[in-house]
């Protein structure tokens, strides 16, 4: 039957379009990108009262903004919009590979022997990548929809809404991301090196300041806001100052020339795809031709032959007069390799530890979301320290100290359940865990190397993040500096809160067994445990972060011996849920309690799981 252009259109279209989305589906960076919108749509919602401005309104006014106000969801959008936690990097991520990824797999051949043009081929990467991005970027909204019913007590919200979120969604951030796509899209495609695309996402944020000041800035109004790829507004609200029912009360609304704006973006976008039409070759472009080099060959040199002379037994011998002497060498002595079989004991496994932990660290090395995730989980934090105003607790340090480690808990966490979920799940997805499990290496080297390696990072970050912390208060004058609050806060809160989320973790891959799920239930998991302690159910017994249970004056002062005690019990968890991911671990490599007259590494498991659910039974029961 013969189809209609339209359909004959589309038929190709959508194959590749959907080919996109299945591929994305199982990469990293999207679900990435979902946690992290999440993560912000929450944080920027409920934390609104932990701001030094937010804490001014409670002052004055006795409550904040609803979060569901027009001003307020058009402000979230414009934030997320401008890149705040890094979202043109994410974008660059997700839309520098379509096509690059076919011409490295090889599979560009393949592909083209099809009835596929090119204008099917193009416009079905770019638009399914771009569906991907925008789904992600859509999750900060669901966000924030359901903050409207979910929230903690006592916030004042405005009766349930849809239209204003759809609308600045739309307008905001997801025509404004149609031009980023569009132009990571061409510069991917046609040079096919995608760290020239990630290069160019880093660089948006300066290049965006020298174009709003040295640009737009001298402009009149309306050419600021028709020629703004964020699309600024002819007259800007400040609702500074204002008391929250004022805020409440706005309505933002979009002018003609805002239109424009956003119709002159969507025309550039199609002018980056056009090029991209025009440019595009399905070749690989012709490499840099190297320097020829001249090969001197030298001429044929003279070969001389000899034959040595035939012994032949002279007249009156026989050959068995001939003899040969033989004299006795001179024994030299010769150094011999050491040599040990030893496999299995103490300093055996501890070497095996050691090189597996040496692997995990190559491979997080190589792992291209380090940097992105890394630079915001140092940036974020101290955003607010850098730039507002600074009320000392006890001391400027204390303050830059706790200020940190409340908004780096959230970044770590997610950090570690991230890496320690998919280092878990890499040995099965690129199918090399029976090799692995084929070797003579114990159980708890396979689980201790990715728990340790997750920790040492996440620790890198922490010091990271401090050092930078360090070096704000110095540069806005707030001395003295102490170590002593860095110290106390970081080793107290942020460690065991990583111990214990990577010991859950790794215990949650084992039992489950597939990735998704295991980020399924520990997102609905930790965000039910989050609305809980917004509302106020924030017992010690299960709450493993101490969200709103610690200032640095309970670090210091008579809580102290109360939180060391609930940091012991979460620590003692944490072993409980690595001994019994170590029972729990479906390769058995050795059966049985004790091996050779010894304590095998299940024997050992089953000490550590005793102990340890001692240890929190003990030191739970004294928590009040």
């Amino acid at each position: 039957m013969k189809l209609g252009h339209h359909q004959s259109f589309l038929a190709p279209f959508g194959a590749i379009f959907q080919n996109e989305v299945l591929l994305n589906s199982k990469r990293v960076a999207p679900y990435v990108l979902m946690l992290f919108s999440i993560f912000n749509a929450a944080l920027w919602s409920l934390g609104q009262g932990s701001s030094y401005y937010g804490q001014e309104l409670l002052a004055k006014y006795g409550r904040l903004w609803a979060p569901n106000s027009d001003y307020y969801i058009s402000h979230h959008f414009g934030g997320y919009a401008l890149g705040i936690f890094g979202l043109p990097i994410f974008a660059a991520l997700i839309m520098a590979e379509p096509v690059r990824r076919d011409f490295r797999l090889e599979i560009d051949a393949l592909i083209f022997s099809k009835p596929v043009s090119r204008s099917h081929y193009l416009l079905g990467k770019f638009f399914g990548s771009f569906f991907v991005l925008v789904c992600c970027q859509a999750s900060f909204a669901a966000t924030l929809i359901l903050l409207q019913v979910f929230h903690p007590s006592g916030t004042v919200v405005l009766p349930f809404r849809l239209l204003p979120y759809f609308k600045h969604f739309i307008m905001i951030v997801v025509i404004t991301y149609v031009l980023f796509a569009a132009v990571y899209f061409t510069v991917g495609t046609l040079t096919r090196n995608p760290k020239i695309v990630y290069v160019l996402a880093i660089a948006y944020y300066p290049l965006s300041m020298i174009y709003a000041i040295f640009f737009l800035k001298p402009l009149p109004p309306r050419w600021r806001v028709l020629l703004s790829p964020l699309m600024l507004r002819e007259v800007e609200v400040q609702p500074w100052g204002q008391s929250p029912e004022w805020v409440d009360q706005l309505v933002v609304s979009y002018t003609p020339i805002m239109f424009a704006n956003r119709a002159l973006v969507i025309l550039a976008a199609a002018v980056c795809l056009t090029i991209v039409y025009l440019r595009f070759r399905i070749a690989d472009p012709p490499a840099k031709p190297t320097k020829f080099s001249w090969l001197n060959l030298s001429a044929d040199s003279e070969v001389l032959y000899y034959d040595p002379p035939i012994l032949q037994p002279t007249q009156g011998s026989t050959a068995s007069d001939l003899s040969v002497r033989v004299e006795k060498a001179e024994a030299r002595e010769t150094a011999v390799p050491s040599v040990s079989s030893l496999n299995t004991g103490l300093r055996a496994n501890l070497a095996k530890l050691a090189a597996a932990l040496g692997v995990e660290f190559r491979l997080l090395r190589a792992e291209r979301s380090l940097v992105v995730i890394i630079p915001l989980a140092v940036f974020l934090p101290t955003l607010e320290l850098a730039f507002y105003r600074v009320v000392p607790e006890v001391s400027y340090s204390a303050t830059y100290g706790t200020g940190t480690a409340r908004t780096l808990l959230f970044f770590l966490i997610g950090m570690t359940v991230f890496y320690v979920v998919e280092s878990m799940q890499r040995d099965r997805e690129v199918r090399i865990e029976p090799v692995l499990w084929a070797k003579p290496t114990p159980n708890f080297v396979l689980l201790l190397s990715k728990f340790l390696a997750t920790f040492l990072l996440m620790l890198s970050v922490m010091t990271i993040s401090g050092l930078t912390a360090i070096a704000i208060q110095l540069l806005r004058g707030h001395a003295p500096v102490e170590l002593y609050p860095y110290l106390v806060t970081y080793s107290v809160i942020v460690i065991p809160s990583i111990v214990f989320m990577a010991g859950v973790s790794v215990l949650l891959n084992v039992v489950l067994r597939e990735k998704y799920l295991a980020y399924v239930v520990i997102v609905g998991v930790g965000a039910v445990f989050f609305y809980l302690y917004s509302q106020g159910y924030n017992h010690w017994l299960y709450n493993p972060t101490l969200y709103r249970l610690w200032t640095y004056s309970d670090l210091i002062g008579v809580g102290s011996g109360r939180i060391l005690t609930q940091r012991i019990y979460w620590l003692a968890l944490s072993c409980l849920c690595l001994a019994l991911a170590h029972l729990g671990f479906r390769r058995k490599s050795a059966k049985g309690l004790i091996i050779k007259g010894r304590l095998g590494s299940t024997g050992w498991a089953l000490v550590v799981t005793l102990l340890s659910l001692v240890l929190a039974v003990v030191t739970g029961s004294m928590i009040k």
